[in-house]
């Protein structure tokens, strides 16, 4: 099927074959304005939590056992896509407090653990806390955790258990309804140090809610997500004690509407 795809792609002129691909993509990413989150989610399809979950339980398996080398989104690469800051963050964490214990709020099942294993397992002491949907800690504790991966149904649980003095916060905040309430209860916690990646910034410096479809190549779905006035969200932190050690570009890169990128913040003593 893969050399017949090929053989007729080889038919069609580069140009049409571009305008076939421009027209097949514009029906995904971030599509229209809402003036609440309840109305982006009327016109969403939603998703199937549990199919995604069997989808990234069997990609990170294969990475687990060697057959793969890296996953994001259930997807599976044939190199490991590092974000240099976002590792460099919990690196300067391990320096400066000598034990790191990453609280990774939405880390699925521990996808940014496995991407960063190698300089992890350099680290004498760290721990890496997931705390997720149920679905996914009843799975992660059943298929990946081990002595240093733990997974946690809740922050309190987590907190209490493990202590954590690094946050993690990659691809989650746009797909929370009320974002600065989840981070007021987070904070409250003291994180020494606050990592942020792959966070959607809006172009048009203002707080708006959109819908994402997701590309059928990841899977079928679409739901409410926001895109972050830069500013607005910067300012939130520091207004809450905290310094920026850097700000970097993500991994997702930009379109029109936004581009991704990240933060590391560090507690002011």
């Amino acid at each position: 099927m893969f050399q017949v795809n090929q053989y007729i792609k080889s038919l069609v002129p580069p140009v049409l074959l571009n305008i076939i691909n421009n027209y097949r993509n514009s029906k995904y990413g971030w599509k229209g304005n809402y003036t609440s989150w309840q109305a982006a989610q009327k016109d969403s399809t939603g998703y199937d939590s549990e199919k995604i979950l069997q989808a990234v339980k069997t990609s990170l398996l294969k990475v687990k056992r060697g057959e793969a080398v890296y996953e994001r989104d259930s997807v599976i690469f044939d190199e490991i896509q590092y974000s240099w800051p976002l590792l460099s963050g919990v690196l300067l964490a391990a320096v400066k407090l000598g034990a790191v214990r990453v609280l990774d709020f939405g880390g699925s099942l521990g996808s940014t653990y496995y991407q960063n294993i190698k300089f992890l397992d350099q680290i004498e002491n760290v721990s890496w806390n997931v705390v997720e949907q149920r679905n996914f800690v009843d799975s992660g504790k059943k298929e990946f955790e081990d002595e240093r991966l733990k997974f946690f149904y809740t922050v309190g649980e987590c907190v209490q258990k493990e202590q954590p003095n690094v946050l993690l916060l990659s691809s989650v905040l746009q797909y929370i309804e009320k974002p600065y309430e989840l981070l007021d209860d987070l904070l409250e916690n003291n994180f020494e140090y606050i990592c942020i990646d792959r966070t959607p910034f809006n172009l048009d410096e203002r707080d708006d809610i959109t819908l994402q479809v997701v590309h059928p190549d990841i899977y079928d779905g679409s739901y409410p997500c926001w895109l972050f006035d830069r500013n607005s969200f910067m300012n939130y932190f520091i207004s809450n004690n905290y310094s920026v050690i850097e700000s970097f570009n993500g991994a997702d890169g930009g379109n029109v509407r936004c581009n991704f990128g990240g933060v590391i913040f560090r507690k002011n003593v």
